[in-house]
């Protein structure tokens, strides 16, 4: 049994017509659901079908950045403002992580080089202001590699530099003079005890001459005359 609610107000009339016959039906609807505690909107929209979305409509979804994160397009802006490096300022940039010799240095700045650059003159005021000098760089490139190499390695890799011709001499004649000690620890290391088979033999020599040690100091190994200075 469907009871009737109250009538409308003047206010739920159609302005200057008769009232509609559904609106009293409707407004008893919904009393009786405020009455059963329901909301009548409420129920229409979870009763109501799901309208499928198309398909060829873009959805915008809100991303969320990762805090720290660069907007998009902000490191490309940065990039924009940011004031060309000079061939000099990149040439410290390099200095200061290690020591370079001209020769490497050189070639390391070439690419950047533009018509308004003199890499010769940038090169010789690094020089003048001693952040450049084939000097440290040897004594770098000895102190990095002597406990690996002997001494023909290290001074063809000076050489290849381009290491003024007194600089190699010298440091082939410090190199030459641990020789014998560096070569020791490095079949040490790698063996640990001398041959027994020729095949063996042959095995370790090919190994301390890829190393750049001389043939006699690999002989004196090989050979066990190394009770007078193991303990170097």
């Amino acid at each position: 049994m469907i009871r009737k609610g109250r009538p409308l107000s003047d206010s739920g009339r159609h302005a200057g017509g008769p009232r509609d016959e559904d609106d009293e039906s409707f407004e008893s609807f919904d009393a009786h659901d405020r009455a059963a505690g329901r909301n009548p909107q409420r129920a229409q929209f979870e009763s109501s079908p799901p309208v499928d979305s198309d398909p060829s409509e873009t959805t915008y979804t809100r991303s969320r950045r990762v805090p720290g994160e660069a907007k998009p397009g902000q490191d490309e802006a940065k990039k924009s403002l940011r004031p060309a490096r000079s061939l000099k300022g990149r040439a410290l940039g390099y200095l200061s992580r290690r020591e370079y010799s001209r020769t490497e240095l050189a070639r390391k700045l070439k690419p950047f080089v533009e018509e308004t650059d003199s890499l010769d003159i940038v090169l010789d005021s690094l020089e003048a202001e001693n952040w450049l000098s084939d000097s440290r760089f040897a004594e770098s490139l000895i102190h990095r590699r002597s406990s690996r190499l002997g001494a023909s390695r290290i001074v063809g890799e000076l050489k290849q530099h381009s290491v003024d011709q007194t600089l190699v001499e010298e440091a082939s004649a410090q190199l030459r003079e641990t020789e014998l000690a560096r070569a020791y620890t490095v079949w040490q290391k790698k063996f640990g005890q001398l041959p027994e088979t020729p095949a063996e033999r042959a095995k370790q020599q090919r190994f301390l001459a890829s190393r750049g040690f001389s043939g006699a100091t690999i002989g004196k190994i090989l050979k066990g005359l190394d009770e007078e200075w193991s303990g170097e």
